[in-house]
């Protein structure tokens, strides 16, 4: 296997005339990246620009700051120049990404309605539906990330408290998991995990027709075939549930720093997103309905 890092590090070194800092800040954020696509048992050279959108949205939802953000796609975009230099690519899939300003770009979420239609979709008598049940019901359930809930192991949720431990980089955090998707993840475990499960799959909890652990990648094909299915319009990804998550939460009554722990925020600001997008979805409820709001 290449070693991406130390030939990019020569390659700036020696084609790039840039600062020390500015190497030392495209080396850094080029590693974090490669971490990223190694995490979803992606290599370099076959990412495509659903995975490079899907380390912005990761950006995001660390909390990373627009310039960070900015700066973190340029480093990514330098990196697949050399790996053009190299002769390994011919065109850079980093290109067509386009950032927007993060305070104009609220999440999309879905309504109580479509969350009931896609979990209704994956067929549960089938291995692979009963996994995707068991996936799609901890996902809202918890609301953590999809790079989480891929690298869960079983040990990580406890059936009989119903909690989940999220193992991520602050720490672990215990978040409840409703009765609903309990009975969707132990009847996934008991009933159809060993029916897919090999020697490599080792603890991994949710694990891919061929026993290895599930990848990013593959569920967000997963999450688009269903909501497809599902006859949902919305343009969505694994982090629409992690955002309907935190929307209906907080439509529900739950405060922004019970939200903001759950979700493992190291920034209140955030969580805040959702006050923001919760009123919005106010006012165009009012619009909407009240039977004098569209009077002239």
């Amino acid at each position: 296997m290449l070693d991406y890092y130390s030939l990019f590090s020569e390659y700036l070194a020696e084609q790039k005339p840039n600062s020390a800092n500015t190497r030392e800040s495209y080396l850094r954020d080029t590693l974090h990246f490669l971490e990223f696509l190694s995490e979803s048992g992606v290599v370099p050279e076959q990412a495509g620009e659903e995975d490079i959108q899907g380390y912005v949205d990761h950006l995001h939802e660390l909390g990373r700051s627009p310039t960070t953000i900015t700066r973190n796609l340029a480093s990514v975009r330098c990196f697949y120049k050399f790996l053009i230099f190299r002769g390994l690519l011919d065109k850079n899939p980093a290109k067509g990404i386009k950032l927007e300003r993060a305070e104009k770009k609220l999440p999309q979420v879905l309504s109580g309605e479509e969350i009931n239609l896609l979990l209704a979709q994956p067929d549960i008598t089938d291995p692979k539906g009963c996994r995707d049940k068991a996936m799609l019901e901890l996902l809202y359930a918890t609301g953590i990330r999809a790079s989480e809930l891929i690298n869960l192991d079983i040990g990580d949720i406890n059936l009989r408290s119903g909690v989940l431990y999220c193992r991520g980089n602050k720490g672990v955090r215990s978040i409840p998991v409703y009765p609903a998707a309990v009975v969707a993840v132990s009847d996934y475990i008991y009933r159809m995990r060993g029916l897919i499960a090999g020697p490599e799959s080792g603890d991994a909890l949710f694990v891919n027709l061929n026993g290895g652990r599930l990848t990013r990648q593959g569920f967000w094909k997963i999450v688009k075939g269903y909501a497809a299915s599902a006859g949902i319009t919305k343009e969505i990804t694994p982090h629409t549930l992690r955002h309907s998550f935190a929307l209906h939460l907080l439509e529900g009554g739950a405060s922004v720093k019970d939200i903001q722990t759950m979700m493992g925020h190291a920034d209140i600001s955030s969580t805040q997103v959702y006050v923001q997008l919760l009123d919005n979805h106010v006012k165009q409820v009012y619009q909407d309905c009240h039977p004098r709001a569209k009077l002239g």
